[in-house]
């Protein structure tokens, strides 16, 4: 039966599938989100099947202590706790460590308190994301339609392109307080360099705003070279790209279907995406220890996070008031 786009198929009983819900399991949310994007692990970075039934190791929660989803993720009215920067434009009934976590009792030593007003949890708790299975880092669309090249899903695809997949990766780091810029359609891309699709909020100076892992999607996608935006392929039916390999008609009926302007000259162009890693988290014997940032070759970029040089030495002193 083909896919009905959500729409329920025909001769379910919508009664008897309403009267048998009962209280969600991982399967029931990971069969969704873990596979996100097109695959197992392929978008989050810190949601994949291997929280189906991890152990500690892999999320302290779920495998030590085995926490449902729900049991973060609670409802009311149906309304979920959580917000993803990749679809939510607020940062309402949001869900937070310090739910359950009081750091200031959690935390013995002062030494670490003193990092609460600027650092996020996770920092230190996920020092690593898709510790197992590996996620999809980098996807080059300009790559697809090569018959001759050998396929492999984590690494090329003709109807998709190229890939670069890692497990077991070091976040990048950078200031958010819960908000992001948004690329729409339709908008310019970047004069020079790269587009960010959705660019965190924060920085030094932003009380709200706390150091934050992420993992960073690169992609390399199509553009209209006259109007200089982002544009929208056709990839299925009969004359989509996975069917013909024509990007010119793809982008021609995409354009149609999407109400994008296309001039008829396209290229490509790099963009970026950043994912919050929230997931996986660590035993506290596994947290970071000072020297993973505090050292000669810390995982702390500080000069581009808005300080002067590493806290520690310089004093929290930042950029702008050196200036």
């Amino acid at each position: 039966m083909k896919a009905a786009a959500g729409l329920p198929a025909e001769g379910v009983d919508l009664a008897a599938s309403a009267q048998s819900v009962g209280v969600p399991t991982r399967e029931n949310c990971g069969s969704c989100h873990f596979n996100g994007g097109g695959g197992n692990g392929v978008k989050h970075g810190d949601l994949d099947e291997s929280l189906y039934f991890p152990s500690e190791n892999v999320d302290v929660h779920m495998g030590r202590y085995d926490f449902l989803c729900i049991d973060c993720h609670q409802a009311d009215d149906h309304e979920i706790k959580g917000r993803s920067i990749s679809v939510s434009v607020d940062n309402e009934n949001q869900v937070a460590c310090t739910d359950c976590h009081q750091p200031e009792s959690t935390h013995s030593d002062e030494r670490i308190n003193v990092h609460l007003d600027t650092v996020a949890c996770q920092t230190c708790h996920i020092p690593a994301g898709a510790l197992r299975d590996p996620t999809k880092m980098n996807w080059d669309w300009s790559a697809a339609g090569d018959p001759d090249r050998e396929e492999d899903p984590h690494e090329y695809l003709m109807i998709k392109g190229s890939f670069v997949y890692e497990d077991n990766f070091q976040p990048e780091y950078y200031w958010y307080n819960g908000l992001a810029e948004r690329y729409l359609l339709g908008d310019p891309i970047a004069d020079e360099g790269i587009t960010v699709l959705n660019q965190p909020f924060g920085d030094v100076n932003d009380e709200t705003a706390r150091i934050m892992p992420f993992k960073v999607h690169r992609a390399t996608q199509p553009y209209d070279t006259e109007y200089n935006i982002l544009l929208q392929p056709n990839t299925v039916g009969p004359e989509g790209y996975w069917t013909l390999f024509d990007w010119d008609l793809a982008l021609q009926n995409g354009s149609e279907v999407s109400g994008l302007p296309y001039s008829g000259n396209y290229d490509f162009t790099e963009t970026e995406m950043y994912w919050p890693i929230t997931h996986m988290v660590q035993p506290a014997e596994n947290a970071l220890q000072c020297t993973a940032c505090h050292s000669e070759n810390g995982r702390m970029d500080w000069e581009a996070l808005g300080y002067y040089g590493d806290p520690m030495t310089w004093g929290g002193r930042t950029a702008e008031a050196e200036e």
